[in-house]
């Protein structure tokens, strides 16, 4: 893996305003080095979904706060945290396991929070994804923006998988990356997750479909995680997506420049867009519904 520069608090930081949040599930592999980069926070909740690894005995080494609940679905999940979870600071920044936050993207989010004259009530951060010491930039569609730090009260999320958020108030953009080791479990479990995964996407397509909700002019709307879920529900809408997929991210977007694990990350991207359609097909044939 990349030396990913860690960031320890400081005299200069030594008034911190962010709690953390990590969502996690049998992650012994990941906690420890994400946790290992987490340290310039006081207040670290680990909210796990019962896992059955030693993630929690690495997790509370780290002087962690421990909350479990049963998973139901990502944003059933996060608006729980939301609404229960009595966090120490007025803002959280959400991570997961298999991330990094790198010394520039912690100095940052510690200087945006301190200031007294901060209007916004949310920060979209870029996501580098790596395998190994390369980065795949051109496979994974980088940059793409996600949501991860905010003022808890401000944020709501909906979508069982891939939760779009909803932030009532101005949003800004942290010019940090954050660090993603998609694989990190290898292939294995990557193709169990994304299997599993499918399974909500279907539901959320067949709920996409029935409601008309895809509008033309979120596609070019100046709010990124809006526009990137425009084009999520266009592409519900053309034929040979998994064919599409992969012409998109190796030849559009230059995977096809990130050599050999370029072609593996764009077959497997076009491989779990084939299994959501099959698994669209299977529930509509049987009657099904978005549930």
């Amino acid at each position: 893996m990349p030396n990913i520069s860690r960031f320890d608090r400081q005299i200069e930081f030594e008034k911190i305003n962010v709690s953390v949040l990590i969502l996690t599930r049998n992650e012994k592999v990941n906690i420890g080095a994400c946790l290992d980069h987490l340290r310039w926070s006081d207040d670290v909740v680990v909210f796990d979904s019962l896992s059955t690894d030693e993630t929690e005995e690495i997790a509370k080494k780290y002087g962690v706060r421990w909350i479990q609940r049963k998973f139901t679905n990502w944003s059933e999940h996060q608006n729980w945290a939301m609404e229960n979870i009595p966090f120490k600071h007025e803002w959280v920044y959400y991570t997961d396991a298999d991330e990094r936050v790198p010394c520039e993207l912690a100095e940052e989010i510690l200087s945006k929070t301190s200031s007294a004259s901060n209007d916004k009530v949310a920060y979209q951060v870029r996501r580098r994804d790596y395998y190994g010491e390369s980065w795949i930039r051109r496979s994974t569609n980088y940059p793409l923006w996600f949501v991860r730090l905010f003022r808890p009260q401000a944020i709501r999320w909906s979508r069982k998988v891939n939760p779009v958020p909803t932030i009532s108030g101005p949003i800004g953009n942290l010019e940090n990356d954050f660090i993603h080791f998609p694989l990190s479990k290898g292939i294995g479990e990557w193709v169990d997750r994304h299997n599993s995964y499918s399974n909500f996407e279907a539901m959320e397509l067949i709920k996409s479909l029935d409601s008309g909700d895809f509008r033309l002019g979120d596609l070019f709307s100046s709010d990124r995680v809006a526009q990137r879920h425009a084009m999520k529900k266009l592409s519900f809408r053309l034929p040979f997506r998994p064919v599409l997929r992969f012409f998109f991210l190796y030849f559009v977007k230059g995977g096809i420049l990130d050599g050999t694990m370029g072609l593996r990350y764009c077959i497997m991207k076009a491989f779990y867009q084939y299994m959501i359609d099959i698994k669209v097909e299977e529930k509509l044939a049987k009657g099904g519904e978005a549930s």
